[in-house]
C-alpha cells in the first residue's frame, strides 16, 4: 500500500501543505501558550540549568505516524541546541514500542517542548492511522480515498498532510482551489437549467483561478445525476448514495460516454466504504479522516545525564 503524495512521487512533503512561516506561527502559538509571561516554571525550579539529557519518543500502540518532520522546527523553537534524529519517517508504520525519534540536548529545553511535540504528532499521526484504514479497507479497488475540509480551523494544511502520510488523497485545499457547487448553490435553479449555469459557472471560475484543480457539482439523486452529466464538470459528487444507487451512477456515467469522475461522501465509514468503492465509485471523500481521527498514544520518555 502506497503512502505516496498522489502529486509526486515519494513520500508526501511537509511543505507542499504547509509553508514555513505557517509552522512557525503554529509552533510559536502553541509555544506561547504552554509558556505564558513566566515560562516552566517547575522545570525552572527542579532542574538545573547546566543538566543534559536524552528523550525518546515512542509509539504506545501500533499506527502510522505523521508529524515527525515538524520535531526539529519545535525544537529549534526552544533551543538550537537540541538535536533530533528520527528513527520512523513520516508515513511509516510502527507497532508498540516502536522509537519514533531521539532528541538530546538541555534538560530543562527537552521537558519544556515535550507536551507541544508530543501533541502535534499524536494528532496527526491518529489521522494518518485513520486514513492508513479506510485506504486498506479499498485495497484492489479503484477507488482513492479522499479528505474534506472538516478539519480544524488552523491545522488545515498539518491534517491534510496527515492524510497524505496514511495513503490518502487531497481534495480541495480550501474554497479558493476548486469549483465545488452544492445543494445551497443551486437552490431554487430549475434542474433543466444546470448544464448551462454550471458550465457558466466553471468559466468564470477559471478566470477567478486560472490554476483550479478541479470543478465539482453535488447531486442527491439519478435525476440530477442525468442533468449534470450534460455539463463539462471534472467530478460529479454523489450525496450520501446507497451502493446500488453508485452502481446505476456509474452505468450512467459510463453510458454518456463523458470521463467525469464519480465521488461519493456523506457518512462513509469503514464498514460501508469498501461496498461503495467496490460499486464503483472513483472517489470516497470522508470527512472523519480529521474530525473524528483519535489521537496515536505516542510517549516521550527522559534519560538524563
Amino acid at each position: 500500500m502506497t503512502n505516496a503524495d498522489p502529486e509526486q512521487p515519494g513520500p508526501p512533503t511537509l511543505r507542499r501543505f504547509v509553508s514555513d512561516a505557517e509552522l512557525d506561527r503554529l509552533i510559536a502559538a502553541a509555544k506561547a501558550e504552554d509558556f505564558g509571561k513566566a515560562g516552566d516554571v517547575t522545570s525552572a525550579v527542579m532542574i538545573d540549568a547546566d543538566r543534559g539529557g536524552e528523550a525518546v519518543i515512542a509509539a504506545r500502540e501500533a499506527g502510522v505516524i505523521a508529524g515527525g518532520a515538524m520535531l526539529w522546527l519545535i525544537a529549534l523553537a526552544y533551543d538550537d541546541g537540541i538535536t533530533v534524529k528520527l528513527k520512523v519517517e513520516d508515513g511509516q508504520a510502527v507497532e508498540p514500542g516502536g522509537v519514533v525519534a531521539k532528541l538530546t540536548g538541555p534538560l530543562r529545553s527537552l521537558l519544556a517542548m515535550e507536551r507541544v511535540a508530543l501533541n502535534f504528532c499524536c494528532h496527526l499521526s491518529g489521522v494518518a492511522t485513520l486514513t492508513r484504514r479506510f485506504v486498506d479497507a479499498v485495497a484492489g479497488t479503484e477507488a482513492n480515498i479522499y479528505d474534506t475540509r472538516k478539519t480544524l480551523p488552523g491545522l488545515r494544511g498539518l491534517e491534510k498532510y496527515a492524510v497524505a502520510c496514511g495513503g490518502g488523497r487531497t481534495h480541495r485545499l480550501g474554497l479558493h482551489d476548486a469549483l465545488l457547487i452544492k445543494d445551497n448553490h443551486v437552490a431554487g435553479l430549475e434542474l433543466k437549467a444546470w448544464p448551462k449555469a454550471i458550465n457558466a459557472a466553471i468559466k468564470a471560475a477559471t478566470q477567478l483561478n486560472p490554476k483550479l484543480a478541479f470543478s465539482m457539482v453535488e447531486v442527491d439523486s439519478l435525476d440530477q445525476l442525468a442533468v449534470a452529466l450534460k455539463s463539462s464538470v471534472d467530478v460529479v459528487l454523489l450525496d450520501n448514495f446507497k451502493p446500488e444507487s453508485v452502481r446505476e451512477a456509474v452505468t450512467m456515467r459510463d453510458q454518456s460516454g463523458k470521463r467525469i469522475e464519480l465521488e461519493v461522501s456523506g457518512g462513509v465509514t469503514l464498514d460501508s466504504v469498501r461496498e461503495l468503492a467496490e460499486a464503483g465509485a472513483d472517489r470516497i471523500s470522508v470527512g472523519a479522516l480529521t474530525h473524528s481521527a483519535k489521537s496515536l498514544d505516542l510517549g516521550l520518555d527522559l534519560r538524563v545525564d
